[in-house]
């Protein structure tokens, strides 16, 4: 009787997806994740001091660049791209030429599921990204196209097909997504529930998007994977990623895309300072209670037929409408702009395929 083949299978889209990591710190985070992340190319964003040297374990294939690097490349268009802040992770979104896209933080480790066995989280998220999502209609049983599961009784066979899924957003056992005031009341909590399901959020749905453990179809969703002003010299930090994200939506439901959240988990290792957190935050969670109901009511013409024009219409409804919240509103959408004119002078044939010819009509 022949042996069982000991060759591991392929890993997924090796040569169509990169790993976007940012870091002010030596990434030896990498050794945790080298089973996983070795085939893929990395593209590190430096925040910080340029001038520091950034240790990468030996083995990975990846680059790097700094903030003289964005400034050579951008030239006066870098303005955009936020300093002192992880949101200037976003750069990495825009200089890769790859189709997917998955970031990570470095204080997020593997975790391990109710087996004990090590979460393959970046083969969950292709997964994920490669079969379709259900925005339209829920399916009480969760992701219909997973092993085990089906549509339910009830729900309309015109539908079962789905829609291209354009994120797909993990989740975190350990250290919980918290603001910092949940922070300050529960300082010891910790996430230890492993919940094994993924679900479409439906449209007209927002929701709280988290950086750390995302992962994106470059090609259908990127143009709106803008990660904002955030940092140095602006009064907000940590909303970043929850302006992608609410972008991002406003987006898919408008060209009929879908969101996924759920599985996979990553170990989120560190808790931030609660009140350096409250320092960043404060306005936000003052803002937030404009903004959800800003991102609410945007509508989007049916001659917004791309993500790049999508993404121009909402800063002029943010400049417009949230230009009287407080003038970093302004600022911000012009940041929006200079950012779509940036991705389109690096990406020009994207910029080209971007265009949906029937999206608009879901």
């Amino acid at each position: 009787m022949a042996e069982p083949s000991t060759i591991s299978p392929a890993p997924l889209l090796k040569d169509e997806l990169d790993i976007v990591i940012p870091t002010i710190r030596n990434l030896d985070f990498l050794e945790m994740w080298r089973p996983f992340f070795q085939p893929y190319h990395l593209i590190i964003v430096q925040d910080g001091d340029p001038s520091k040297t950034i240790k990468v374990p030996e083995g990975f294939d990846y680059e790097l660049y700094n903030r003289n690097d964005i400034n050579r490349i951008l030239g006066p268009k870098s303005s955009c791209i936020s300093f002192k802040d992880s949101a200037c992770r976003c750069f990495g979104y825009m200089v890769s030429k790859k189709k997917y896209i998955y970031t990570i933080d470095d204080d997020c480790f593997v975790a391990k599921d109710p087996s004990g066995k090590d979460i393959n989280a970046l083969e969950q998220h292709i997964k994920n990204l490669l079969c379709p999502s259900t925005p339209f209609f829920f399916n009480t049983l969760y992701d219909p196209y997973r092993a085990g599961a089906d549509f339910v009784r009830g729900y309309p066979f015109s539908l079962r097909e789905g829609v291209p899924t354009a994120v797909s957003h993990g989740l975190w056992l350990n250290i919980p997504d918290y603001d910092a005031p949940t922070q300050l009341v529960k300082p010891l909590e910790r996430n230890t529930r492993y919940v094994d399901a993924i679900m479409t959020i439906p449209k007209g749905t927002l929701f709280p998007m988290c950086g750390m453990n995302l992962a994106f179809n470059r090609e259908l969703i990127g143009p709106a994977m803008y990660f904002g002003l955030m940092g140095d010299g602006q009064p907000i930090g940590r909303y970043d990623d929850m302006w992608a994200g609410w972008c991002t939506k406003v987006i898919c439901d408008h060209l009929g895309l879908g969101v996924k959240t759920g599985l996979p988990y990553i170990w989120h290792s560190k808790a931030s300072n609660p009140f350096v957190n409250l320092r960043k935050e404060y306005k936000g969670i003052y803002w937030q209670e404009e903004l959800i109901p800003f991102f609410q009511s945007v509508t989007l013409p049916k001659d917004c037929t791309s993500v790049q024009k999508c993404y121009i219409e909402i800063s002029k409804q943010v400049k417009a409408k949230l230009g009287k919240v407080d003038d970093y509103f302004n600022k911000l959408a012009d940041a929006m702009v200079t950012w779509i004119e940036a991705w389109d002078e690096l990406n020009p044939s994207g910029a080209k395929s971007a265009e949906l010819s029937n999206g608009a009509s879901k």
